[in-house]
């Protein structure tokens, strides 16, 4: 099969649509499908073999943050012509109500078109004012998947029709095969916490983490905080002791290999984000590697987490509520044992086997499965999908 797909943020900012959309696209190619990934990239950005670069992109704030995004004539020129020239049986299009090389995709498109919708945003009044403008383009799309529940909701009160829910992919095995790293491990009997994330990025949650810190060290002074990530690193621990400070290590950007062997080494990875989740990847990567998760209760979190089952969840934005969950986990190794084994259990509804079938049984769906069977057996498939109406 020769399939499109069209990512709507600069690849040369990873996160976690881009890091899906690449897993995706090397996963069917491993299964022997062609792929082109269209996208935006800064000029002389390294990019894989199947990756089209389609310009820089501009920087735009969007839903708490920064959506970098490329749109205007000349995208939309190399859109029309990479789907043309591509002649792709499905087209999967990422975020599709993005104004991207997503929303180009589908004026241009001719073909089947699947649609992919990550955002959680349930107060968004742009998207509600921007539906007239939107409407067109999404009645040509074939399908639509929604990431997580939250997702889905979103999609469905501001845009209307409903899609089925395909969580985001992970290479269980490539994180839970990862050697843990000696220097990143607990010293001298004390834990390690890890936190990935982007630290200028407030959602992201850091700044709560860091108040919650002090206390953490008081009751468990050999606990040490590993923070992967870009950003201002004198910044994030401003209002920290300054003797506290040394208990905090910044790694920088890491390699998807030092951030599988990180999570393998911690005794407790915390994702204290405060909004604007639609899934969770991260959770489902710390559970790959076996460590034990404590994260914000957000709707999305604790789907993820199996309301709670395959990892703890704490109230969002509450500092104390944080240290105390965390000092208790980092005192009952019993306890970590026990998320360590609910984790790996759940997190095989992940792992790319699952997901990938289950995106390309859309994909199967929308090119040539609807003709072939009886009409109402058809109208559940189509009712299912989110199909749009013939």
């Amino acid at each position: 099969m020769r399939i499109g797909i069209v990512c709507p943020y600069s690849w040369d900012v990873p996160g976690g649509v881009q890091f899906h959309i690449r897993d995706l696209a090397q996963h069917l190619t491993a299964l022997g499908h062609e792929v082109s990934v269209l996208a935006p990239a800064e000029e002389g950005t390294p990019l894989p073999p199947y990756v089209v670069p389609a310009g820089r992109a501009v920087p735009v704030p969007y839903n708490g943050s920064v959506a970098r995004l490329n749109f205007g004539f000349l995208s939309a020129a190399r859109v029309r012509r990479w789907v043309h020239e591509g002649a792709f049986d499905v087209l999967h299009i990422h975020e599709p109500a993005t104004p991207s090389l997503s929303l180009l995709a589908c004026w241009a498109a001719q073909g089947p078109i699947v649609a992919t919708f990550h955002t959680s945003n349930p107060r968004s009044r742009a998207m509600i004012a921007a539906y007239p403008i939107l409407q067109p383009a999404l009645e040509k799309i074939s399908a639509r998947i929604a990431v997580g529940e939250y997702a889905r909701r979103t999609l469905v009160e501001h845009l209307g029709g409903d899609a089925v829910v395909i969580p985001n992919g992970v290479d269980v095995g490539f994180f839970a095969d990862a050697e843990p790293k000696a220097e990143w491990q607990g010293r001298d009997g004390g834990n390690t916490v890890g936190f990935i994330g982007r630290i200028d990025e407030p959602r992201k949650g850091l700044p709560v983490l860091m108040r919650a810190l002090p206390r953490i060290l008081a009751e468990r002074p050999g606990t040490r905080l590993l923070v992967a990530g870009r950003g201002d690193e004198e910044e994030a621990v401003a209002g920290l002791p300054r003797e506290l400070r040394d208990r905090v290590e910044f790694l920088g950007m890491v390699s998807d290999e030092d951030k599988a062997r990180l999570l393998r080494s911690v005794d407790l990875y915390i994702a204290p984000n405060t909004g604007g989740e639609s899934f969770g990847i991260i959770l489902v990567e710390a559970m790959s590697a076996g460590a034990p998760v404590l994260a914000s209760d957000l709707d999305a979190f604790a789907q993820v987490l199996d309301g709670g089952e395959a990892g703890e969840l704490y109230a969002n934005e509450d500092a104390g509520a944080l240290a105390a969950a965390a000092v208790r986990l980092l005192g009952d190794p019993r306890r970590r044992a026990e998320l360590r084994e609910r984790g790996g259990r759940h997190v095989r509804r992940f792992d790319w086997s699952t997901v990938g079938a289950d995106i390309l049984s859309v994909y199967e769906t929308v090119t040539d499965g609807a003709a072939s069977v009886a009409p109402d057996e058809r109208a559940g498939l189509r009712a299912r999908l989110g199909l749009a109406r013939d």
